[in-house]
């Protein structure tokens, strides 16, 4: 398997920015030429910018062509859009924002250095709350009792600055005497303690990753993964994942032909698969990298949600050099932003110099109600296991019910269901599915091989009333979507007609003269 640079498709790398455009009220041309203006004078699309060809947009958008003709159009005629036949739609030079800076510009080779998310599950976070329901962003919908026991219970430390950048002692103790519970012995200096599990990952690229490096990652992976690889401009050496999770043997070709940077692998639940990788695999995978020098790296965060015990159930790390990422997102709160990387310890010191350059440490309080957590773990654990184990029988059971075309295999822990579609694909769905209240996650987005076009995945994690309501919608949504357009003029598009013409009227209708009725 060749390197390969599997950045999104320029129409669905902006379907992905443009978020939830079409959750307002108003003509969707209008709210679409609102969300491309926002972009475009925020510097997402700087100038010069070519943006997707109308049809195109418009599939993946799940509107008519006329939808978005409109809104380049209103964009054009305020001087932030050009058209010219034959070279498309760009952004125009004079528009607000700035050039990129030459910073963002790798050497030849190297796929460019993206400096900022399109990624659809980070950037629902950062929409304005609405009545949306979010099945994109999957953890805990709220903290448990004991996390507020533990902030009220918590003494602070008396004559400490508070600046740890490799962690409080404490929570480092506490961590590792949990990897050392389950076979991987370790000590508090082979702890690094995180803002979450995400800037675990992203210290790790940050420090091992140089732009074109090669980067061994599934395929279809965790999307906040793939965002630190642009990041970094690395290249992605994507491997697929089966029924039994990362294809070893594969992985082993790509290691001995390409000796990548780094590899990343999510073992136990994968996500989004939720395949488990056994432990004869696992075995096999570790002991390559470790003969071929290629750090592996392995995304813990979901490895305590198994639905039933499994005898064979190990780290990774049991079997070798293996770094590990976890974190208290997915078990107690994501609001809780204590996670953690495990490795060799002058690994962890260097990396703890990387950290204290952009926050000198988490917070003190965070970092001491985990450690009281982690103390008493088992009841926390145990309360959450019976809610996700009761929400996937209940998502499986409306879908079923709802949605019966849609297949997907049961999970055995974890959080997500990994769905196929029948027909069509993600992004052109998740896109009416907005239409339709709810927000879910394409599995393109997910895949750096350019596959699982016609997967989503959901996740399981609302209370039961909030899952029935949000796959009631995802039902009315298909039901739309399997209709298909029917005319160029859809319905609800919002372009103004003169009546009795059929013909719009006002700035679009030059516009729309070419479009065949």
């Amino acid at each position: 398997m060749e390197p390969i640079e599997r950045l999104p498709h320029p129409a669905d790398d902006l379907v992905a920015r443009l978020g939830r455009w079409s959750a307002g009220r108003g003509p969707l041309y209008l709210l679409l030429a609102a969300r491309l203006r926002r972009l475009i004078d925020e510097g997402a699309l700087p100038p010069g910018t070519p943006l997707p060809p109308d049809r195109r947009l418009a599939r993946a958008l799940a509107v008519g062509r006329t939808t978005v003709v409109a809104a380049y159009d209103v964009l054009r005629q305020e001087g932030r859009l050009v058209r010219r036949q034959g070279s498309g739609t760009r952004v125009t030079r004079a528009a607000l924002a700035p050039e990129p800076e030459e910073e963002t510009r790798t050497g030849p080779g190297a796929p460019p250095r993206v400096a900022e998310t399109s990624n659809p599950l980070f950037l629902h976070l950062l929409e304005a709350p609405d009545d949306v329901l979010l099945l994109s962003c999957a953890a805990p919908t709220g903290p448990p009792p004991e996390l507020a026991e533990a902030y009220r219970s918590l003494v602070l430390p008396d004559g400490d600055l508070g600046y740890h950048p490799a962690g409080l002692g404490a929570l480092r103790t506490a961590v590792a005497a949990r990897y050392s519970a389950r076979g991987v012995p370790t000590g508090p200096g082979q702890i690094l303690v995180t803002t979450g599990a995400q800037q675990g990952l992203s210290l790790l690229t940050r420090l091992l990753l140089a732009p074109g490096d090669g980067v061994l990652i599934e395929a279809p992976t965790y999307p906040g993964a793939l965002d630190l690889v642009r990041e970094a401009a690395a290249m992605p050496l994507p491997v697929a994942v089966g029924p039994d999770g990362l294809d070893v043997a594969e992985a082993i070709r790509v290691m001995e032909r390409h000796r990548p940077a780094l590899a990343y692998v999510v073992a136990r639940f994968q996500n989004p698969t939720g395949t488990v990788l056994p432990p004869l695999a696992g075995r096999r995978l570790v002991e390559a990298a470790n003969a071929l020098g290629v750090p592996l790296v392995d995304d813990e965060v979901l490895g305590d949600l198994a639905f039933a015990p499994h005898p064979e159930d190990r780290s990774l790390s049991s079997y070798g050099e293996v770094v590990s990422v976890g974190s208290l997102s997915k078990v107690v709160w994501g609001g809780l932003r204590i996670g953690w990387v495990r490795g060799p310890a002058p690994l962890i010191a260097r990396l703890a110099r990387l950290k204290a350059l952009h926050d000198l440490g988490c917070d003190v309080p965070s970092q001491l109600a985990a450690a009281r957590l982690l103390d008493d773990f088992a009841p926390v654990l145990a309360a959450r296991l019976d809610t996700i184990r009761a929400g996937h029988a209940h998502l499986r059971g409306e879908l079923a019910r709802l949605l019966p075309s849609w297949s997907c295999a049961p999970a055995t822990g974890g959080q997500t269901l990994w769905v196929r579609l029948p027909h069509g694909d993600g992004v052109s769905f998740a896109q009416l599915a907005l239409r339709h209240g709810v927000a879910v996650l394409p599995g393109v987005t997910t895949d750096a091989l350019g596959g699982s076009v016609r997967h989503l995945r959901l996740h399981f994690l609302l209370p039961p009333e909030q899952l029935s309501e949000a796959v009631r919608r995802l039902a009315a949504a298909w039901e739309e979507y399997g209709r298909g357009p029917g005319i160029p003029y859809e319905p609800g598009s919002g372009i103004p007609y003169e009546p009795g013409s059929g013909i719009p009227y006002g700035p679009v209708r030059a516009s729309l003269r070419a479009v065949t009725l």
